[in-house]
């Protein structure tokens, strides 16, 4: 509570006292009563006003000590509590300064100093940009293809006529909750690895795999998978529960007839890949058949990152209840994987789209070995398979 006197007034008080004035006379003059006059003459009496000072000197100090103790402990309060968040983004440290105002009561200076968080960008309002329409597409193509990325969703806009920048579209990605868990392999030792030369024409070189899912009732099948390793065309996927060696040269066939004949084609050492049926075939075509190294997946890295492909986005992706169903499900995503979806490898095009490219650009180097020209490669992309009954 303020005193009426200063210390000044109280020691002039005194002084008078000392100087003969009764005290019952200055207790009037002063309105103040006997017992405080006495409490003011025990305290001060002999001190002048420089005494005085120097008597305040140190309570102020204390008093500022104080002070200054109560706000740094404030501040560490504060402090742990900031220490608790990553403050890594303007938005972030934002909500930080706002839960440190209302939890501690700081105010917005010393709360902005606590984050490093300028008052300027504090105080700043984001502007509703219209994104709504970004939003709401971007949510459609990812509950439609959720095992694209970004990225590659991206694509898909600026194909719709949406320009944005890759980094807004990341943020309005996270802020959706839009990203999908990946699904990692296990690591493997690794040596040097040699880069796979890439053909510079269609049908110079094919690749080909198996793959093997279950349908719903636990009965197992496999797919044939033929890519093309200029193109990333994927040319046929053949579904069965048995692939023998003289069905798969069959299919193979079927193949050729529709697109054109390769000059290599490039395989595992599995017993079908092996087998006599295999062998005749090729003395009776004149296709070169290379097998890869045993155990050296990477070199056939084309069909085996076509197989990730059609495990991750369509086979982890459906539940099969026959094989009629499996064959329709997987020829449909085959077709979208050639016309529509984007392959990063190719600047962001299907691969129908590059191949009609390639023959636009170079005419003359993509003709085929038994004279085939783009008509060739524009049937595997027209012509449609009886996908829901069986193989002749």
């Amino acid at each position: 509570m303020k005193r009426r006197f200063s210390d000044e007034q109280i020691i002039g008080i005194i002084k008078e006292y000392e100087a003969g004035v009764k005290a019952s006379d200055l207790c009037r003059k002063y309105g103040i009563s006997d017992a405080t006059f006495y409490k003011y003459k025990a305290k001060f009496g002999g001190m002048n006003v420089s005494d005085a000072k120097k008597l305040r000197s140190p309570e102020d100090e204390n008093a500022r000590l104080k002070r200054m103790l109560a706000e740094a402990m404030l501040d560490n309060a504060a402090l742990k509590d900031l220490n608790d968040k990553k403050l890594l983004t303007p938005d972030v440290k934002r909500r930080a300064v706002r839960d440190v105002m209302d939890r501690h009561g700081l105010s917005e200076r010393r709360a902005c100093r606590l984050a490093a968080l300028d008052r300027s960008t504090f105080q700043y309002r984001k502007q509703d940009q219209g994104d709504e329409a970004l939003r709401t597409r971007l949510r459609e193509l990812a509950n439609e293809r959720r095992r694209f990325g970004y990225r590659r969703l991206g694509i898909l806009l600026a194909r719709e006529g949406f320009e944005v920048n890759h980094k807004k579209l990341f943020r309005i990605y996270r802020e959706e909750g839009l990203a999908e868990r990946r699904r990692r392999s296990r690591k493997r030792a690794l040596g040097t690895r040699r880069p796979i030369l890439v053909p510079d024409r269609a049908n110079r070189r094919w690749s080909l795999d198996f793959v093997s899912d279950a349908l719903s009732d636990g009965q197992r099948f496999r797919v044939l998978c033929v890519v093309d390793d200029c193109t990333r065309e994927a040319l046929a996927t053949i579904v069965d529960r048995s692939l023998s060696g003289v069905r798969m040269v069959r299919e193979l066939d079927i193949v050729i007839r529709q697109r054109g004949k390769p000059e290599m084609i490039v395989s595992d050492n599995g017993t079908e890949m092996t087998s006599h049926a295999v062998l005749a075939w090729c003395q009776a075509t004149g296709i070169e058949w290379h097998y890869i190294a045993p155990g050296k997946p990477m070199q056939n890295a084309f069909v085996e990152s076509f197989n990730g492909r059609l495990r991750d986005e369509c086979l982890n992706e459906n539940l099969f209840s026959n094989l009629a169903e499996a064959r329709t499900i997987i020829e449909n995503w085959r077709k979208d994987y050639n016309t529509t979806r984007p392959h990063t490898s190719l600047g962001g095009i299907a691969p129908a789209d590059y191949a009609r490219q390639l023959i636009t650009s170079r005419p003359a180097s993509l003709e085929l070995r038994n004279g085939s020209t783009q008509q060739a490669l524009t049937t595997n992309q027209t012509s449609e398979r009886n996908v829901n009954g069986s193989y002749a």
